[in-house]
């Protein structure tokens, strides 16, 4: 689905709550968490959702607008108005002819809001996660580069809003480079407080060469926890939610055919979850 296919009819403004750097000052790259409170008392959204933001124009080919979507990594309410939270990355880009630099339009315009300032939304798009209706479903999270931020608020949702959860939470989280594990905001604890809880465990894998464009090391996170993971596997209340770029599909593929014996068997696996219902992605 490209981006002029969203419906943008209905909007809604937003306001700046707050707008943190997460990354540290000396790193090369800027990630903000930013706040954003809705206008709207009866905005609905549920985890794994985006959002869009329209960016005012004029802009080339003489769009009154610039859209992009943005996951969103946490949800509150205050005073019944909804309070929603984006992690972006400032972005430039090299024109790969003329060599020329570039400032991402839409990325920069929201990391140089403040408080206060207003920016138009859209959506909610996307297929929400859903929760089993049983509590003691197994939950197994794999989320790659920025879809790590659907899982921060599906973690919180699972145990602050939804309490109780008995079945096993397992979460592995993955980046090409340590700075995209930014978008987990470790400063801020988001998993690391929930690691009190007996039922969930987080892992993180990140690629070796970091520089380089190898693959996030799944091999290494995954596989060594195979036992653990195909086990959940093979139990019916097993469900597994995946999250992130569409190429990490075929890296899991490898990784889980390797766990089962052959390609041939994963495949059956799979079909199988899917089928079930017990297989979800939410990948772009």
């Amino acid at each position: 689905m490209n981006l002029d296919d969203y419906d943008k009819t209905e909007r809604f403004a937003a306001t700046v709550v707050s707008s943190t750097r997460i990354t540290s000052d000396d790193a090369d790259a800027e990630i903000r968490e930013i706040v954003l409170e809705v206008d709207r008392e009866d905005f609905d959204y549920s985890p794994g959702q985006s959002i869009g933001i329209l960016i005012p124009g004029p802009h080339e080919f003489g769009h009154d607008f610039h859209f992009r979507l943005y996951s969103v990594a946490d949800t509150a309410s205050e005073r019944g108005k909804p309070r929603i939270t984006i992690a972006v990355r400032r972005c430039e880009y090299i024109d790969e002819f003329s060599g020329e630099r570039y400032e991402g339009i839409a990325s920069n315009y929201i990391c140089d809001r403040e408080e206060g300032d207003t920016l138009e939304i859209t959506g909610p798009y996307g297929y929400a996660f859903e929760l089993p209706e049983n509590n003691d479903a197994n939950l197994i999270l794999i989320g790659a580069g920025t879809g790590i931020a659907s899982f921060r608020a599906f973690v919180k949702h699972i145990y602050k809003n939804v309490g109780g959860w008995q079945g096993k939470v397992r979460l592995f989280y993955g980046a090409q480079t340590g700075l995209e594990l930014a978008y987990m905001n470790d400063h801020r604890d988001d998993f690391t407080q929930y690691y009190d809880e007996e039922t969930f465990e987080a892992f993180k894998a990140v690629s070796p060469r970091p520089n380089w464009a190898d693959p996030i090391a799944w091999d290494y996170c995954l596989e060594e926890r195979s036992a653990e993971i195909l086990e959940m596997l093979d139990e019916p209340n097993t469900y597994v939610y995946v999250a992130g770029l569409s190429n990490v599909r075929e890296d899991l593929d490898k990784v889980f055919s390797d766990m089962t014996g052959s390609p041939e068997r994963w495949e059956r696996r799979r079909a199988e979850l899917v089928a079930g219902g017990r297989w979800t992605e939410l990948l772009y």
